[in-house]
């Protein structure tokens, strides 16, 4: 008897970075997270992944990554085993490539959140088995699934919508709207400080594909001018984790704080602007980074205001939640043996 299961163009994929995607391919993945939602807030189950064990590694602690990543492995029916710093380490003990290889016999699928983006690239070689990138100094690509999961929600689709990305324009999330944003046909602004414009590759590839879907690009360090008409405003934390460099990203970014003079400055009507973070947010001193850095800079806001983040532009909270359901899709999709024609 012949084997006629059709393998799918997700089946047995990694998601390492988003440039690997086509658009067609990313807003599936954006679309099937919504309809996942749909079923879990309809009490409808659906175990795709019954009976795969799925290893969750973490060099890098976090709150919404780790819990989205382990309730959509329970949801789907999948086993997760979370290993942290403590329970692995890449390069001292074992070498990366050896460490995927056992790994890979071991568990059906695995997440990785760490600094190099080089070793969830290796454990994707050298494994066998789907890997998923949950965050690397590089790329971002579960987030960037989420982010478009709460635009479309709000906007009803992606193509023609401008989003505004405010800070530190050459760290991970920069990198990945200006690119996945490029790849599905978002227009996507980066302000920032020239200093920390985006690297010329990671602007290459978003130019090119840009060029095939209609996308408008801007990298400038003109607030104005960078959030002219933008219906999405978004930002992310000055320090990035594992850098320590305070003194210098408050005197370089402050300017570039998204308050109620920046929406403003958008000139866009209430009903068609929102806020975004990927959180974690300091915009309160109501932390113990936030009491440190009121005591050291007098700041009691950094990079998004109390303001901002707590009046009816706020989407963080419904971002945080898609990171469940976008990586549902995400992991269904790659691992899950399901009929996905061409897209």
């Amino acid at each position: 008897m012949t084997n006629n299961i059709q393998k799918s163009v997700f089946q047995g994929r990694s998601v390492l970075a988003e440039k690997d995607f086509t658009g067609a391919e990313l807003e599936y993945l954006v679309d099937f997270g919504l309809h996942l939602k749909a079923l879990k807030k309809a009490g409808i189950p659906h175990h795709y992944l019954e009976g795969k064990n799925l290893a969750l590694i973490f060099e890098k602690s976090s709150t919404r990554t780790r819990s989205a990543f382990t309730t959509a492995a329970i949801d789907l029916g999948a086993h997760p085993e979370y290993l942290g710093k403590g329970d692995i380490q890449f390069g001292k003990k074992e070498s990366t490539a050896d460490t995927a290889k056992v790994l890979g016999r071991m568990y059906d699928g695995i997440e990785f959140r760490g600094f190099k983006q080089s070793d969830v690239e290796i454990l994707a070689k050298e494994s066998g088995v789907p890997v998923w990138n949950g965050l690397t100094d590089e790329w971002h690509p579960t987030q960037m699934l989420a982010d478009f999961m709460t635009i479309k929600e709000n906007f009803g689709k992606l193509q023609g919508i401008t989003l505004t990305y405010m800070g530190d324009g050459r760290n991970n999330m920069a990198n990945s709207y200006l690119v996945a944003g490029a790849i599905v046909g978002l227009n996507v602004h980066i302000v920032s400080p020239k200093s920390l414009f985006p690297a010329q590759e990671i602007q290459d590839i978003a130019n090119e594909a840009a060029a095939k879907s209609g996308a408008k690009l801007l990298i400038t360090d003109d607030l104005d001018e960078g959030l002219k008409g933008s219906n999405i405003v978004c930002t992310d934390v000055w320090v990035s984790m594992g850098e320590d460099n305070w003194a210098e990203r408050i005197k370089l970014l402050h300017p570039y704080q998204v308050n109620m003079a920046a929406l403003k400055k958008t000139g866009t009507p209430d009903d068609e602007l929102i806020f975004m973070h990927c959180l974690p947010a300091f915009h309160n001193t109501e932390t113990e980074y936030g009491k440190e850095i009121e005591q050291k800079y007098g700041l009691t806001e950094m990079e998004v205001t109390d303001e901002v983040f707590t009046s009816k532009y706020g989407r963080q909270f419904d971002e945080a939640e898609n990171r469940m359901h976008s990586i549902k899709a995400m992991m269904a999709a790659t691992l899950g043996n399901l009929f996905i024609p061409t897209v």
